[in-house]
């Protein structure tokens, strides 16, 4: 269970606490569909409707692929991967699961190559992610690895080889999956990208990758039972309303920091689910992310003495998978042999402590989350949990959590200079 820490923060908003009335009536509004954008809150009941339709298909491809690909390459942009990346970066890789791959999120030639040559002469399959099949990025990243499927194996065999999730009904992919025989997978359509990680958006490559997805989804149907507790020491609770009274005293960025580099992409998932969930009609917290101890001799200077309109939320692991005490050095010649036989984990958690006390000291709120491990539950839990904040947060900030109109700008802009090719 995910657990939130406000002695941190509760000393710099003094008697004027955060609303946790305002946070019990965002749940509820959520809850009985009452809501800004009440059309796409269907990830609340997604552990249940993916274990009731597609989570034993999801298993047994997943299955398939390991059998018979050493790669999958994963073709998708924003919340179509983002979800996957965090858990293949977090969880690490499982004997016995393919490699992940991951293409369709830019339009690099040289990051192409890089992938591409990464990849090598081994068998693999494309699992291509994509609503409509039209979005420009993925939409070229799958173009150029179905070719390549199709150079390696021949198209009938390319064709088994290649995995759609998208729409259930209308789309150019689902279309092509459809003419072409792939198999396919939905994206649901109460569900927005970002929001999407536990359907089979981000569960069939974790399948492919060797992870439990049925132990995942299960404790993320748990999880949702217990924030689904209306009270005071809701967790979702606490962390939408610290942020959100934070906001309202002119600390407009939220720094997420770990000290995990295995979490670098669970915070970019992060940042998508709350830039795009509260950016918008001049509203909104500025996601940003730093990977400690590294960054605390790269920004730890700004974060200690820059302006102070920031704060910062600390993600914590209670259990490490590893242990390793420090060896004994005969010539000291670093001074460092009283911490020789101490785990690293005891030094790493003093460090931790001394961090968020310089920084407190500095004038730098800090709130702090911890969950039990970097396994499947605890995966299952921190998305659950940051799914559920960010749609309160955003609904007491008074905006539509779950669209995006912003993200159509650039997009105009490109297809209409694109149309000059014409």
């Amino acid at each position: 269970m995910v657990k939130v820490d406000l002695t941190g923060a509760s000393a710099f908003w003094g008697e004027n606490t955060p609303d946790f009335s305002a946070a019990r009536k965002a749940h509820e509004a959520l809850c009985d569909g009452s809501c800004r954008g009440n059309d796409f809150t269907g990830w609340l009941k997604l552990p249940e409707t993916v274990e009731n339709t597609e989570l034993s298909r999801i298993v047994a491809c997943g299955r398939r692929i390991r059998e018979s690909s050493q790669v999958l390459v994963v073709v998708g942009i924003g919340g179509s991967y983002l979800g996957a990346r965090a858990a293949y970066e977090l969880l690490g890789r499982r004997e016995g699961g393919v490699e992940l791959l991951f293409a369709g999120n830019g339009l690099s030639a040289d990051a192409l190559m890089d992938t591409i040559e990464r990849l090598g002469n081994r068998d693999f399959s494309v699992n291509v992610v994509s609503k409509s099949g039209t979005t420009l990025e993925p939409a070229l990243g799958f173009r150029i690895f179905r070719s390549l499927l199709e150079k390696k194996y021949g198209r009938d065999e390319a064709n088994k080889r290649i995995y759609a999730t998208t729409d259930a009904r209308k789309g150019a992919l689902k279309g092509s999956a459809d003419v072409n025989g792939w198999e396919s997978f939905v994206v649901p359509d109460d569900v927005g990208g970002r929001y999407s990680v536990l359907s089979a958006v981000g569960l069939l490559p974790m399948a492919a990758a060797g992870y439990d997805v049925e132990k995942l989804i299960a404790a993320a149907k748990a999880s949702f039972v217990t924030l689904n507790n209306r009270c005071d020491c809701n967790s979702a609770w606490q962390y939408a309303a610290a942020r959100q009274r934070l906001r309202s005293m002119g600390k407009e960025i939220e720094l997420l920091a770990c000290y995990e580099p295995s979490f670098r992409m669970m915070a970019e998932w992060w940042k998508q689910l709350y830039g795009e969930s509260e950016g918008k009609e001049g509203l909104g917290l500025f996601p940003a992310s730093v990977e400690y101890n590294a960054d605390l001799h790269s920004m730890g200077q700004y974060v200690q003495d820059g302006p102070r309109h920031l704060f910062e939320t600390v993600v914590s692991f209670e259990r490490p998978a590893h242990s390793y005490a420090v060896p004994f050095d005969e010539s000291n010649t670093d001074g460092l042999n009283y911490v020789s036989g101490h785990d690293l984990n005891e030094i790493a958690a003093i460090a931790c402590a001394a961090v968020k006390e310089a920084h407190i000291a500095g004038g730098v709120p800090n709130i702090g989350i911890s969950v039990g491990a970097r396994d499947e539950e605890g995966f299952a839990e921190l998305v659950t949990f940051f799914e559920l904040a960010c749609a309160i947060s955003g609904l007491m900030q008074g905006v539509n959590p779950f669209d995006q109109p912003g993200v159509e700008a650039y997009k105009k802009n490109m297809f209409r200079m694109l149309g000059e090719w014409k």
